[in-house]
């Protein structure tokens, strides 16, 4: 398998960095940016970061340190009209949440994170809903029981990227309670990507956003 993936025409060039070495990234990283694209390094330590800094070779690059992630904008990608909002159940799911926004917003998104708004404190959604009702696609974010995506998907009508995460302790078994309970939703409209798999839930949430946008 490649190290890398180039996820479409003028999206980024994309580095996972778990299981590379420093060195490796860095090299990858040069590479990849000596072709004027942006470039995205996910799952990325700070120190992996500092040392990317002390080549002196990317000024441009920036620590999302929520996300874990390494960002190099060097084309400027023209907005999305709509907002995609990423929706979490609790701050702990944050970290993933981050790594959608991210992801999204390198590849041309206007993003809002709407935090906290689980079912253990449903009431504080409603105050978002007429926004929500107004999306193309909406990424929902949760851990635990994971119930936040069912929710949401039987409060609007659009298309819900559901992300079950890792958050969560004893019977949760690592985000796998919150995977299945997202998979068996009886709300139409619910698509779920892996555990912890913001970066997979943003790129399929711009893709939509994008051909959606374009035959409008």
């Amino acid at each position: 398998m490649d190290h890398h993936r180039q996820i479409r025409r003028g999206f980024p060039e994309v580095i996972y960095c778990p299981n590379k070495t420093t060195e490796q990234i860095i090299k990858i990283f040069g590479s990849l940016a000596a072709k004027g694209n942006n470039v995205l390094a996910t799952r990325a330590e700070e120190d992996v970061f500092e040392e990317l800094v002390k080549t002196k070779k990317f000024s441009k690059a920036r620590y999302e340190k929520l996300a874990k992630a390494i960002v190099l904008e060097q084309k400027e990608l023209p907005e999305s009209k709509t907002v995609l909002p990423i929706v979490t159940a609790g701050t702990a799911d944050l970290p993933v949440a981050e790594e959608a926004r991210v992801t999204a917003e390198i590849m041309g998104q206007r993003t809002e994170t709407i935090c906290d708004v689980g079912v253990a404190g449903l009431h504080r959604l409603f105050g978002h809903l007429p926004k929500l009702q107004n999306a193309n696609v909406i990424i929902v974010v949760a851990g635990m029981d994971g119930a936040l995506a069912s929710v949401m998907g039987g409060l609007v009508s659009c298309p819900v990227i559901a992300v079950p995460t890792s958050v969560g302790y004893g019977s949760s078994f690592e985000g796998l309670s919150a995977l299945l309970t997202m998979l068996n939703s009886c709300a139409a409209g619910v698509s779920v990507v892996n555990i912890d798999g913001g970066f997979s839930a943003a790129v399929t949430a711009t893709l939509m956003n994008k051909k959606i946008e374009a035959n409008k």
